[in-house]
C-alpha cells in the first residue's frame, strides 16, 4: 500500500478545499470499499480526507413529504429507520441484503453510491483492465464473465455495479446532492452513473473533488414495494441478479409500476420498457413475464452469463406476483 497523508475534515467547505488542493486525494467515509482497493494497489491516494464526522448523518422529512438522507448515515441506520421501513420497504430490504452487519455498521450512504463497478480483473493489478488503465483491454470478455453485464455493456467493459442500495434508490427516483468549490448541486440518480461506453474509468457524473452530502427520496409511491436478490451463497455476497419493484394494482389492473434491476449492467438499471408494458395491463404472471421480456429484448449476454436473462425474467415475475397479491389483500381490507 502506498504511504498517504490523513486529515479529518471539520466542515463541508473544508473537506472540498482539502481535496481541491491535492489531485490524488480521496474522501474516506466507512472505508469498506476504498481501503480494500488501497490494499490491493488499485487505489493509491496521496491523501485521505476523513468526512465521517461531518454533520451529514441525519434522516429528515422534506417539505413535500419525501425524505432527505445524509451522506454519512450508516447503512445500518438507514435500514432501521422507521420512516424508511414504512415508506420505502424495498430500500430497507436492499440494504439488509447488501453486506454483513459489521460492514453495514461502517458503510455510509455516500460511500455505497460510490462503490467501484468492478470485477476480478479490475482488482488484480497484474491483469489489464480498461477501468484501471484506459486502453489496456478487457480480459473479462474472453475470460471469466459469468457474473458480468447483459445490458448496456460495451467492448471496453462488462463489469456490473455492486450496490444493492443503488438499485432500490433507482426505482424510487432518488436525487443525489453534492458540493463543489462553486457551491451545492444535485443530479438525479438516473443520471448519476454514466453509460460505460468507451470510458469505463469514468463511472459517475460527479465533478472532480465533489463531495456527496446526501440523497433525497421523493414522496413514496402509493404502491407496495420490495427488493429481491439472488446470490451464489447464503452468506452476504454480490448479487448475480436482483430486482427492486413497486406496484400499484387496483381491480386487477396495474395503475403504476417502478422496476429496477441489479447485477445486469455497469449501473443500476431502470427498466423503463418493462414499466411501460405493465401500466394499464392485467396483474397476471403472463403480463409480468411479457414486461420482463420487453426490457430484456435489448440484452446482449456473453456465452457465460446468458443464464441471467432467464434469471431476471423469473425474478421479475416472482416479485411482481408477490406485490400484486399484497395489493389485493390491501384492497380487500379497505372495502
Amino acid at each position: 500500500m502506498r504511504e498517504f497523508d490523513y486529515q479529518r475534515a471539520s466542515d463541508v467547505p473544508g473537506a472540498v478545499a482539502l481535496l481541491g488542493a491535492e489531485p490524488e486525494a480521496r474522501y474516506l467515509g466507512g472505508g469498506t470499499n476504498l481501503v480494500d482497493l488501497m490494499k490491493s494497489g488499485v487505489e493509491r491516494p496521496a491523501l485521505l480526507v476523513d468526512v465521517r464526522e461531518l454533520p451529514l448523518d441525519r434522516i429528515e422529512v422534506t417539505d413535500d413529504g419525501g425524505l432527505h438522507v445524509g451522506a454519512t448515515v450508516t447503512n445500518s441506520d438507514l435500514a432501521a429507520h422507521p420512516e424508511i421501513r414504512r415508506r420505502y420497504p424495498a430500500l430497507t430490504q436492499a440494504v439488509l441484503a447488501g453486506a454483513s452487519g459489521q460492514l453495514r455498521n461502517m458503510a455510509t450512504v455516500g460511500g455505497n453510491l460510490l462503490q467501484r463497478t468492478r470485477c476480478a480483473y479490475f482488482t488484480d493489478v497484474s491483469k489489464p483492465c480498461n477501468k484501471r488503465v484506459p486502453g489496456s483491454g478487457c480480459p473479462a470478455i474472453a475470460g471469466e464473465h459469468h457474473n458480468h453485464a447483459i445490458l448496456g455493456a460495451s467492448p471496453h467493459c462488462v463489469a456490473v455495479h455492486p450496490s444493492d442500495m443503488g438499485v432500490a434508490l433507482t426505482a424510487f427516483d432518488a436525487v443525489v446532492h453534492y458540493v463543489t468549490a462553486e457551491g451545492p448541486h444535485e443530479v438525479p440518480l438516473a443520471e448519476f452513473y454514466l453509460p460505460v461506453g468507451a470510458t469505463p474509468h469514468r463511472e459517475t457524473a460527479l465533478p472532480a473533488g465533489a463531495l456527496i452530502t446526501g440523497i433525497t427520496l421523493p414522496p413514496a409511491p402509493a404502491a407496495a414495494s420490495c427488493y429481491r436478490k439472488v446470490r451464489e451463497r447464503a452468506s452476504y455476497a454480490f448479487a448475480i441478479g436482483s430486482v427492486a419493484a413497486a406496484l400499484d394494482v387496483r381491480d386487477g389492473t396495474v395503475r403504476a409500476a417502478r422496476l429496477a434491476f441489479g447485477a445486469v449492467a455497469s449501473r443500476p438499471w431502470r427498466a423503463h420498457a418493462a414499466e411501460r408494458a405493465l401500466i394499464g395491463g392485467p396483474a397476471t404472471a403472463e403480463a409480468f413475464a411479457a414486461a420482463a421480456d420487453a426490457e430484456l429484448a435489448a440484452a446482449e449476454p456473453l456465452p457465460g452469463n446468458a443464464y441471467k436473462v432467464t434469471l431476471i425474467r423469473n425474478l421479475v415475475v416472482a416479485v411482481l406476483t408477490e406485490l400484486a397479491a399484497e395489493g389485493r389483500r390491501t384492497e380487500e381490507a379497505t372495502r
